[in-house]
C-alpha cells in the first residue's frame, strides 16, 4: 500500500489542477477511493488552488483578446473581415509559452503547498510525541515527589514514637482464626503506633485489616493495614489520645474504609510487655 501511495500521490497535485491524461486520471482516482492520505492530500491543494485566483492582481484584458477568444470557439458573427478569412483556417487548440508558465507555476505552488503541509502535518506529530513523553516524565516526577514526602512524613511520625517518653510494646499473636500470625505495636498515647505483622492470611475482596485499641471503654480503631503478598503489613498510626485504662491491642477484618466499632473475630491480640 506505501508503495503505491508513493506512486501515485505525485499525481495529486497535476489532478487538481485538472492536467492528467484520461487513463492517469482513472486509475488515480481509483487509488484515490482506497487511500485516505491522497484523499486528504487531494483537499489540501484543492484549497490552496481556490485560493490562487484570488492571489493574482485582476487586469483588464486588451480588446484584440475578445476577438482571439471568439475565433476559438467559433464565432464569426462578431469578427472583421480579416479575422474572417482567418477563421476559414482549421484551429487548432495550442498553448503559448505564457499559459505554460502559467500553469507549470500553479503546480509549483501546489506541489510546495503539499509538501510544506506534509512536513507541518510531520512536525505536529513529532512534537506531539515530545510533549507526551514530557507529560509522562512531569506526571512520574510528581509521583516519585509524593512519594517522597509520604516517605519523610512516615519516618519523621516513627522517629517521634520510637523518642516518646511514654513508649509501650505490645507483642501480638495470632488468634485462633491465625494460628500463624505475629506482630508487634510500639504505641505511645501522645506520639502514636508504628505497628508491623507477618503472616496474616489474604484478606476477601472489599475487606481490610483493621487495627484497634481496646482499654476501659468501647474499642477504639487505630487504623487501617493492607498486608502484601506475603501477608506482612507495616504502618505508622496517629491514634487517639484519650484511650483509658490498661490496653488490649486487637486485630480485625473488616470492610474497606473501616468500621466505627468491631465486627469480626480477631486475629492478633497483644498486651503492653510487663514494665512496659
Amino acid at each position: 500500500m506505501s508503495g503505491m501511495h508513493d506512486e501515485m500521490v505525485v499525481h495529486a497535485p497535476a489532478y487538481v489542477l485538472g492536467a492528467l491524461e484520461p487513463e492517469e486520471r482513472r486509475a488515480f482516482e481509483s487509488h484515490l477511493a482506497e487511500c485516505d492520505r491522497c484523499a486528504s492530500e487531494v483537499r489540501s491543494l484543492g484549497r490552496v488552488t481556490a485560493g490562487l485566483a484570488q492571489s493574482v492582481p485582476q487586469v483588464t484584458p486588451r480588446a484584440e483578446l475578445r476577438d482571439r477568444v471568439l475565433l476559438a470557439v467559433g464565432n464569426r458573427e462578431d469578427v472583421g473581415p480579416r479575422d474572417a478569412r482567418a477563421s476559414e483556417r482549421p484551429v487548432r487548440s495550442r498553448w503559448g509559452v505564457t499559459d505554460w508558465l502559467a500553469y507549470a507555476a500553479c503546480v509549483a505552488v501546489a506541489t510546495a503547498a503539499g509538501l510544506y503541509a506534509m512536513n507541518l502535518r510531520t512536525r505536529v506529530a513529532s512534537l506531539e510525541a515530545r510533549l507526551e513523553v514530557a507529560q509522562t516524565r512531569l506526571a512520574a516526577a510528581d509521583r516519585a515527589m509524593v512519594d517522597a514526602r509520604r516517605v519523610a512524613f512516615e519516618t519523621q511520625s516513627a522517629m517521634a514514637v520510637l523518642a516518646a517518653a511514654d513508649l509501650t510494646r505490645v507483642d501480638l499473636q495470632g488468634a485462633p482464626a491465625a494460628p500463624q500470625a505475629a506482630g508487634r505495636a510500639l504505641w505511645s498515647r501522645q506520639s502514636g503506633m508504628v505497628f508491623a505483622a507477618n503472616n496474616l492470611p489474604p484478606l476477601p475482596a472489599g475487606k481490610i485489616y483493621q487495627v484497634w485499641l481496646v482499654g476501659t471503654g468501647p474499642p477504639v480503631s487505630a487504623g487501617l493495614v493492607a498486608p502484601d503478598e506475603s501477608g506482612r503489613g507495616v504502618a505508622i498510626f496517629r491514634t487517639p489520645v484519650d484511650v483509658t485504662g490498661a490496653v488490649t491491642v486487637a486485630v480485625t477484618i473488616e470492610p474497606e474504609g473501616g468500621v466505627p466499632a468491631p465486627t469480626g473475630v480477631f486475629y492478633l491480640t497483644g498486651k503492653p510487655s510487663a514494665g512496659a
